[in-house]
C-alpha cells in the first residue's frame, strides 16, 4: 500500500511509519520538525492553509491517509484557539472531503479526551461527549466534520506512550527520563487511563486499515490504571526508585492551565470484536516499551533530530 501520513514527525505518525516502511511504500508529512537520516521520504508542508491540504491526494496518490496532524499541547490550544480549530477541527474535514472524492481510505486519529470523566466505569463509542476544554472541542468537532462527509473513513480514539524525537511527546517518557536523572516528579492518583504503546497501537490500526474498517473506534488497552500507578510500573521495570513517583489529585496540581477529564478510560470492546483479538494489556505494552528501549529504539529516534 501506499500510505501518506501527516503529522509524521509526531510520536505516533513517527513510529508508525518507522515500523511499516519496509513493507509499505510511507510517504511521511511535517510542518517544521528538521529530521535526518529517515529511511522514508518526508515532506514539508503547512497544512494550517486550507489549499495545501486539499492538494495533498493529487499530488502524493496515496492508497490511505493516515492523518496524526494535530495541534496536541492541550494549554497551547487554550491559548490559541484559531490554530487549534483550523488543525484539529477544519484540517481533518478537509482531508475527509478530499479523500472520499479520490476514493482514498482515511484514519483519522482522536483522542480520549472527548469525555469530561463523570461517566462510572469505561466509555463506549455511544456516550455523548461532554468536551471540556478546547482541545477536546476541536477534536470532537475534528471526529464530526470527517464522519459527515466520509462515511467510510475510520476515527480511532486513542491514548499511547512510547518515544519521540523530542523525548518529551509521551508520559512514559517523562517519567523514565525524570527517573533517570534522579528527579521527583508527580503521578495523578485520580486520572484514569487506558493507553496502549505507540508500536502495539500501530500494528492494531495497520490491522483496521487492512479490514478496511469504518466509522469510530476506541483503540486503547482494554486494562486501565491512574498515571501514578503508570509511572510506578515504569519505575519497578526499569529498576528507578519507585518512591520518586509521587502521588497528587489534580485538585492540588497548581500547574495545571486547561480543564482535563479525570476519567479518560474507554472500552475498546468494539475494536477487539471486530479484529477478534484482545488488545494488550498494561503489563504486555510495558514490556513491549522495555525490550524497544534496552533494543536500542529510543536511541535510534532520538538521533534522527
Amino acid at each position: 500500500m501506499r500510505i501518506l501520513i501527516s503529522g509524521a514527525g509526531g510520536l505516533l505518525g513517527l513510529n508508525f511509519s518507522l515500523h511499516f516502511y519496509r513493507v509499505h511504500s510511507i510517504t511521511g508529512l511535517v510542518h517544521s520538525h528538521l529530521l535526518r537520516q529517515l529511511p522514508f521520504c518526508i515532506y514539508a508542508v503547512d497544512l494550517f492553509e486550507e489549499k495545501n491540504a486539499r492538494s495533498l491526494i493529487d499530488e502524493h496518490k496515496p492508497d490511505v491517509l493516515v492523518n496524526c496532524a494535530a495541534l496536541a499541547d492541550v494549554d497551547a490550544c487554550e491559548n490559541d484557539h484559531v490554530r487549534a480549530r483550523r488543525l484539529n477541527a477544519e484540517l481533518p474535514g478537509w482531508l475527509a472531503e478530499e479523500c472520499e472524492r479520490h476514493a482514498v481510505k482515511l484514519l483519522h486519529i482522536s483522542t480520549d479526551a472527548v469525555f469530561d470523566g463523570r461517566k462510572e466505569g469505561k466509555y463506549r463509542e455511544g456516550d455523548e461527549e461532554h468536551p471540556l476544554g478546547i482541545y477536546a472541542q476541536t477534536k470532537l468537532a475534528g471526529e464530526n466534520n470527517v464522519l459527515q462527509v466520509n462515511s467510510d473513513a475510520l476515527v480511532a480514539r486513542v491514548n499511547f506512550y512510547g518515544f519521540s524525537i523530542s523525548k518529551k511527546r509521551s508520559l512514559a517518557e517523562f517519567f523514565l527520563h525524570s527517573l533517570q536523572e534522579g528527579r521527583a516528579v508527580h503521578g495523578f492518583t485520580d486520572v484514569l487511563f487506558s493507553p496502549l504503546y505507540v508500536v502495539d497501537l500501530a500494528q492494531i490500526l495497520l490491522e483496521m486499515i487492512e479490514k478496511q474498517l469504518g466509522g469510530l473506534y476506541h483503540v486503547v488497552s482494554p486494562e486501565s490504571q491512574s498515571k501514578y500507578a503508570f509511572g510506578v510500573s515504569i519505575a519497578h521495570r526499569f529498576g528507578f526508585e519507585e518512591n520518586l513517583i509521587q502521588p497528587i489529585t489534580v485538585a492540588e496540581a497548581t500547574f495545571l492551565s486547561a480543564p482535563r477529564s479525570k476519567n479518560l478510560m474507554l472500552d475498546p470492546t468494539k475494536t477487539q470484536n471486530a479484529l477478534n483479538r484482545t488488545l494488550p494489556g498494561q503489563l504486555e505494552g510495558l514490556e513491549h516499551f522495555y525490550g524497544d528501549y534496552t533494543g536500542g529504539l529510543a536511541e535510534r529516534i532520538y538521533a534522527l533530530q
